[in-house]
């Protein structure tokens, strides 16, 4: 173990986070593992997303500040507005534009530092909708490091569309839209995916009108920032679950090093603060819990983001009900009111089923004994946690890298079985959802519990001392030390 070294002498880096929870949460607690090696770390950050802060500066009291800057206006984004956070989708382009702003205003604040000459910024992490940082760590004499919220293929697959152009492939004879596959030949095995499978960003970008002609070029070049002038990108995945992905630099991140480092998730959360301040404390959901035998719960959440249609969620609502599983189903706070009305009633009486209202705390929940299944929209944050809790997956990908996710869960870790089809506003027969649930929790899920647990333990092993991650963490480390 390196000894921290003291803040006025430890080599600094400057973070960027993107204002989303499921982007921001893992880049934070990567920043953790760099401060508590001996790193010092400045946080971009604005008013209103600073809380979020509050945990990391808590536990490196001197090693970590923030740099609070204002939130970038722009006539798109409501005022006041300042993470996506329960947004719908279309807010994402306008967020990446938007927060290109922060370029000058950042460069002015490193430029001005009276101990800039004594205490350099020597490398920038930024997250991979943050491409502005790039350019802007070269013109600083830093090293660029992309961090990606997804993992290796997840974020191989948008950069490839954005550095190709990719357009829409015309459909087969009488196949439907089905039959409209893009190929991605440069990914280890080929992988094949619908258009309608692909990153709703890209889809966007290609069909977008010509009103969004600045934004949708913004966007592009902050994917084409991101391969064309960092150093390299970080990971929060590890070589059991994406090991074919890692074994070479690929062209579609540019041929960059690559560094995968996770799983960066703290191994415990007791009391569920972890990304802010929760509907239902972690020990009260742990008691309601308690009660059910090993195994037996699904824990139903779609993210931060998803906002289901009421067909959705009274297709799932059905579904849960005659499965008669027990389950926790953590609406979002924008898809409360769809909820059918008298389920969560019904669920209470008959003991078996909690619907929390907004945000809960998922890692603690995931690792109690009685959760046995994770139904997920398959986000990389919520992959990631599931993996590490050793709980198996009932996936239903809706947009962005989901799809990537649920077919490397299902086809190749084998940590996950298929919910639905996926994609906003696609509701699953309940009938056939119910048989996934009850087929689940029973003795058909037996050997996909099985490899989830296995997959744990590769992942527990990964990030000690000896494991991989662990390796790329302290080598990534030992040259960002040598940089200065």
């Amino acid at each position: 173990m390196e000894t921290a070294a003291t803040p006025t002498t430890a080599p600094h880096v400057l973070v960027v986070p993107f204002p989303a929870q499921g982007h921001a949460l893992p880049l934070l607690d990567f920043a953790a593992l760099l401060a508590a090696r001996g790193l010092r770390l400045t946080v971009v950050t604005s008013p209103a997303n600073l809380p979020l802060l509050s945990p990391l500066l808590v536990a490196h009291p001197g090693a970590v500040s923030p740099l609070t800057l204002p939130f970038p206006s722009n006539s798109s984004i409501p005022p006041g507005l300042e993470s996506v956070r329960g947004c719908p989708p279309e807010y994402f382009p306008v967020f990446i534009h938007a927060l290109t702003a922060l370029r000058e205003p950042v460069r002015a604040w490193a430029r001005s530092r009276p101990s800039s000459d004594d205490d350099p910024i020597v490398a920038v992490v930024a997250d991979f909708f943050c491409g502005w940082a790039q350019p802007l760590a070269r013109e600083l004499g830093a090293a660029g490091i992309v961090f990606s919220p997804s993992g290796v293929i997840g974020a191989a697959v948008p950069h490839s569309l954005f550095r190709r152009l990719v357009r829409r492939p015309a459909a087969a004879e009488g196949g439907g839209e089905e039959s409209s596959v893009v190929t991605f030949p440069a990914i280890p095995g080929e992988p094949a995916y619908q258009w309608r499978e692909l990153s709703m960003l890209y889809r966007w970008y290609v069909e977008g009108g010509k009103e969004d002609e600045q934004v949708r070029e913004s966007v592009r070049r902050n994917f084409l920032w991101n391969v064309e002038e960092s150093w390299g990108f970080v990971f929060n995945s590890f070589k059991a679950l994406e090991g074919r992905y890692l074994e070479q630099p690929l062209e579609d991140l540019g041929f960059r090093r690559v560094w995968a480092v996770g799983p960066v998730a703290p191994d415990a959360d007791a009391a569920g603060v972890r990304g802010g301040e929760v509907a239902v404390a972690a020990a009260s959901l742990g008691t309601w819990l308690d009660p059910f035998p090993e195994g037996s719960v699904v824990y139903v959440s779609f993210g931060s983001q998803a906002v289901l249609t009421p067909a959705v969620a009274a297709a799932l609502a059905e579904a849960l009900e005659r499965s008669a599983v027990p389950f926790v189903w953590v609406v979002g706070a924008g898809s409360s009111g769809v909820v059918p009305e008298g389920f969560e009633a019904r669920a209470a009486a008959a003991g078996r089923g909690m619907v929390v209202r907004g945000w809960a705390p998922q890692l603690a929940t995931l690792r109690h004994p009685a959760v046995g299944w994770f139904m997920t929209h398959c986000g990389w944050n919520s992959v990631l946690e599931a993996a590490a809790a050793g709980v198996p997956m009932l996936a239903w990908p809706m947009t962005a890298d989901q799809f990537v996710n649920a077919r490397l869960l299902v086809d190749e870790a084998r940590v996950a079985v298929r919910a639905c089809a996926g994609g906003f506003g696609v509701a699953p027969d309940s009938g056939e959802l119910a048989t996934v649930l009850a087929d689940a929790v029973g003795e058909k899920g037996r050997d996909v519990r099985a490899r989830a647990k296995e997959l744990a333990t590769e992942a527990a092993r990964a990030v000690n001392e000896g494991g991989s991650s662990y390796a790329d963490l302290v080598g990534l480390v030992h040259e960002i030390r040598n940089l200065r």
